[in-house]
């Protein structure tokens, strides 16, 4: 779809909620994400959804967990109600819309790009970051889901079974025979260790999915989360991996998982279980990322060979027993 395209698309949208006007691209990933303005003046994200990505009912469960999450006290885009009173909108050609208030606050980053303060800065916004991402899993297990919500699970299957979510990692076509056979066997030890972790009890309910650094905005000094188009059902510490995958290069690392984990442990404490396991996260979402490529980027996308190089370190990594990161 074309950004001419898109923009006809969402005048269309737009007409659907009483008083929404203006649309402003903002970006083209797995939506197309625009800037309104609502009724009352304010400022609102119109989301033009994916086709074939999230169903209608999974889309409206997404909507549905955060409008509960606001209600909570959480700071995260509330639905807006379309003037029928519903929480999306289906426009003539089929694709679903969506819209979203305005959240405030500057993104922690970009990916690929060097995190900008000093060691203790970053520590101090990954403690921040730890503590809402506990907060969304407490506000999460506090709710009560409608019979039929509906959301992506992140769970073994889902990143490891024979049809991952975001896809057969180890069959990427541009990863070598030796990239293959590494991430197979990084397949087949994640299972084993998530087969163990979760009969043991790992914590495990909705979680956010996609902790990229461009989906956590700060405002002073307090982590906001946005982007909740992946959410779903998994391991409570695959946000915590995903939060630090994008991280692994950084020189303040240690104190960037020192502080994500200390933020957490605020209100959900973690085991030494959980500690030992955090790795194992990380690696599946560099897994999951090689992924989420193949439907996505064409062949010869400098991101291909940017995501695989980074699973096939950080799967070296793991299954030799190196030390990703330090915690305290």
């Amino acid at each position: 779809m074309t950004e001419a395209e898109a923009l006809i698309l969402a005048e269309e949208a737009i007409r659907h909620w009483a008083g929404c006007a203006s649309p402003c691209p903002i970006s083209h990933r797995e939506n197309a994400v625009f800037a309104v303005t609502l009724p009352d003046a304010g400022r609102g994200v119109l989301r033009l959804h994916r086709r074939g990505y999230q169903s209608e009912e999974a889309i409206r469960s997404e909507l549905w967990w955060m409008d509960g999450l606001a209600e909570a006290g959480l700071c995260v885009p509330r639905p807006q109600r379309t003037a029928d009173g519903a929480l999306l909108a289906q426009l003539a050609d089929g694709r679903i819309a969506s819209v979203l208030g305005w959240v405030e606050g500057r993104p922690l980053g970009a990916g690929g790009e060097p995190l900008e303060g000093a060691p203790d800065d970053q520590m101090r916004h990954f403690a921040s970051i730890g503590r809402t991402v506990a907060q969304v899993h407490v506000a999460a297990d506090r709710l009560s889901l409608p019979a039929w919500f509906s959301r992506p699970h992140w769970d073994i299957d889902g990143l490891l079974g024979a049809a991952p979510f975001w896809g057969r990692f180890w069959d990427h076509p541009a990863a070598s025979e030796a990239e293959a056979i590494l991430l197979q066997e990084a397949r087949r030890f994640a299972r084993e260790r998530l087969s163990d972790y979760a009969a043991a009890g790992a914590d495990q309910g909705l979680i956010h999915a996609d902790l990229m650094r461009e989906n956590i905005l700060f405002d002073g000094p307090h982590a906001h989360l946005i982007d909740f188009d992946d959410c779903g059902f998994g391991f409570r510490l695959y946000d915590l991996g995903t939060a630090l995958a994008q991280n692994l290069e950084e020189p303040a690392l240690d104190a960037i998982a020192t502080g994500l984990v200390e933020g957490y442990a605020t209100l959900r404490p973690l085991t030494d279980d959980d500690l030992a396991m955090l790795p194992v996260f990380v690696m599946l979402r560099t897994l999951a990322s090689v992924g989420w490529t193949m439907p996505r980027l064409a062949p010869g996308d400098p991101r291909i060979r940017a995501y695989l190089n980074r699973a096939v370190r950080t799967s070296h990594a793991v299954l030799e027993g190196l030390v990703l990161f330090r915690i305290g």
